[in-house]
């Protein structure tokens, strides 16, 4: 109830002279199984290909980069700061199969897209069930 009372509807839209705090980046995966594989896609505007980094170590995928902070002037005056800026790291376990030779990475219109395709054999296969 104190924190009700304290609360000032209009405090957020009051100018502040400064930004310190930097927020962590953490953009949220979206991934997806196919026929042919493993589909990841995040969004990441702001990030440069040269800022990201794409790994595979045997059935580990690990995804880290950095969006860097605007310069700001001290006389500039923010009334929000609500993008986020800063590194991040994420990782995911994958099932056996993956073709490492094969894994494909795009960075179009702020959206990163990794395509990582099964070996053949591990994808499945229709069996015909013939009647004796």
């Amino acid at each position: 109830m104190r924190e009700m009372m304290r609360w000032d509807p209009f405090g957020e839209m009051a100018p502040s002279a400064w930004w310190t705090e930097e927020e962590a980046f953490a953009p949220a995966f979206e991934v997806k199984e196919t026929k042919e594989g493993f589909v990841f896609k995040a969004d990441m505007p702001g990030v440069q290909p040269k800022d990201l980094d794409v790994k595979l170590t045997q059935n580990r995928l690990s995804v880290s980069g950095r969006r860097e902070a605007e310069k700001s002037e001290k006389t500039d005056t923010y009334y929000a700061c609500e993008r986020s800026y800063g590194s991040f790291t994420r990782a995911f376990t994958l099932p056996e199969g993956v073709d490492a030779e094969k894994i494909k990475a795009d960075l179009k219109d702020g959206v990163l897209t990794l395509f990582l395709p099964t070996k053949p054999e591990m994808q499945p296969k229709q069996i015909n069930v013939k009647s004796s």
